[in-house]
């Protein structure tokens, strides 16, 4: 196990608890607590846990509100969905990445690549490409900043986002049906994510399992619109039968 990946499963089961101690990821991890104090070092060092005592817990900026509960949700599925996605970057590109725990997930295998040019509304994604050993350049976009999700919106993003031309958009959404295809709960969500799909020829979703065959108040795009659809579990056989209609390449994690 490479540094990178263990301290990436550390931080995802200080995601999950909250809260551990280093006997504790010494135990989980078969490892040695002195691997463990250095790995939490160095992940202090970057902002993704806050060290005390004999342990660590999640950072003040990331562990209150909804964004975190989203994080600690399902946290294997979208690891796996990132694990998959980042396989479809290629050096030199242009991407695009709207603001979501599982994008978040993504952009931390994405920091691991080099020579990238990363535009994003996350604060939380644009931290985690800056502090990364690569070479890639990020963009963050100023509009109206929402301090639960720690992420800009509104009219002057989207005008930013429409300066970029993209190789891929990636985006999370909040629901996914054969009718009217990817849906959010969020008008504002909404609406920068179709302004990233304008700008880009590359549309790419990360989405877990629990969006499938579910409704949200703001159409996004039609499915004929995507490119690649990262899941962690096959869609049914109707909604799968609407993607390969809608010539959606369908990649499932771990297979």
């Amino acid at each position: 196990m490479t540094p990178a990946t263990r301290q990436a499963e550390i931080a995802n089961i200080i995601r999950q608890r909250e809260h551990v101690t280093v006997n504790e990821l010494a135990e989980a991890l078969n490892i040695s607590r002195e691997t463990i104090r250095r790995d939490l070092s160095e992940l202090a060092r970057v902002g993704k846990v806050q060290k005390f005592h004999g342990g660590a817990s999640l950072p003040m900026a990331t562990g209150e509100g909804h964004f975190h509960e989203r994080m600690g949700k399902n946290v294997e599925a979208k690891v796996q969905i990132a694990v998959e996605a980042v396989k479809l970057v290629s050096p030199s590109e242009t991407i695009l990445i709207d603001t979501g725990s599982t994008t978040l997930y993504f952009a931390e295998k994405l920091a691991e690549l080099s020579d990238l040019t990363v535009v994003t509304n996350s604060t939380e994604i644009a931290k985690v490409m800056s502090t990364g050993l690569s070479l890639s350049r990020t963009f963050l976009l100023g509009g109206e900043f929402h301090g639960d999700n720690r992420q800009t919106i509104g009219s002057m993003a989207i005008a930013q986002v429409q300066s970029f031309r993209a190789h891929h958009a990636i985006l999370t959404v909040g629901a996914l049906d054969t009718r009217t295809g990817v849906m959010d709960y969020s008008i504002e969500e909404a609406q920068l994510a179709r302004a990233m799909i304008e700008q880009a020829e590359i549309i790419t979703l990360l989405v877990d399992s629990s969006k499938f065959e579910q409704i949200a108040s703001f159409e996004v795009c039609k499915l004929a619109r995507v490119t690649n659809l990262v899941c962690d579990k096959p869609p049914s056989s109707k909604m799968e039968a609407a993607l390969k209609e809608a010539n959606v390449n369908i990649i499932i994690a771990g297979q």
